[in-house]
Order: C-alpha cells, then sequence, then structure tokens
C-alpha cells in the first residue's frame, strides 16, 4: 500500500529548485529575485555572481540547482534555459529581546524566507529562409 502518485505541477519543458528557510527577509530577497527573473540562465548567474548583496550567493546556488535539475532529471538543453519564475515566501519569523533605555525592552523579528525558482525552456526562434532587402 503506497500513496497514489502525485501529478507533476510543473510543463515538461520546466525544472524547479526550492530553499526553505532562508536567513534574509522576504523583502530583501525578493530584490534579487527581480533581478533575475525573465532572463536567460547564464546571465542571471552571472548577475549573481557579481552582485554585491550577501544572499546573492544562497539565490545563486538555488538557481544552479535548477539548471543541473533540468539538464539531469528532465533532459532540458541548459543553453535554451530561461529563469520563469522567482517566487519568494514568509517563513519563520524569530522574536527577539533588545535591551532598551529605563528599564524597558523591544521586540526584535528576525524574518526567514522560502524561495521558489522555476527554469523554462525557450523554443528555439524559428529560422527564416527570407534574406533581408537590401
Amino acid at each position: 500500500m503506497s500513496k497514489p502518485k502525485h501529478p507533476r505541477g510543473l510543463a515538461d519543458s520546466e525544472a524547479q529548485a526550492i530553499t526553505h528557510n532562508i536567513r534574509v527577509s522576504p523583502r530583501k530577497l525578493n530584490l534579487i529575485a527581480a533581478m533575475i527573473r525573465g532572463s536567460k540562465a547564464q546571465e542571471a548567474v552571472a548577475t549573481l555572481t557579481f552582485s554585491k548583496r550577501r544572499i546573492a550567493q544562497t539565490v545563486k546556488k538555488t538557481l544552479e540547482s535548477a539548471i543541473a535539475n533540468a539538464e539531469n532529471n528532465h533532459q532540458l538543453d541548459v543553453d535554451r534555459l530561461v529563469v520563469s519564475k522567482a517566487e519568494v515566501g514568509r517563513s519563520i519569523v524569530m522574536k527577539r529581546f533588545a535591551a532598551r533605555g529605563r528599564g524597558k525592552s523591544s521586540r526584535i523579528e528576525k524574518w526567514f524566507s522560502h524561495l521558489k525558482i522555476v527554469v523554462a525552456e525557450q523554443q528555439a526562434p524559428a529560422a527564416s529562409n527570407e534574406v533581408g532587402a537590401a
């Protein structure tokens, strides 16, 4: 007795990678995700490699995992991959307290995030046989 097989949520030309509980706020992570949304996979890796933001290296690892999943698990062409989705979600919030003046305290919230990157194989552009008029 096993569970019934779950249908695949993605198209045949897509692959994904998910990273849970990244120690950065979703707002900051979304700035990095917005940089790579819609770009070619290799350009996105280059952008993340030279980004000055601390969290860019974690996003790069997730993107490289999605690319590897596309190549090894779904036999997609790596050169035609595009970042179709880069979704950021809220995770847990650690609540801490810091001392303040006059014997008071204030609450500090340490946000965590989830990241889901979906890469899709872009269809090859149709080569036209027409020669431009010169």
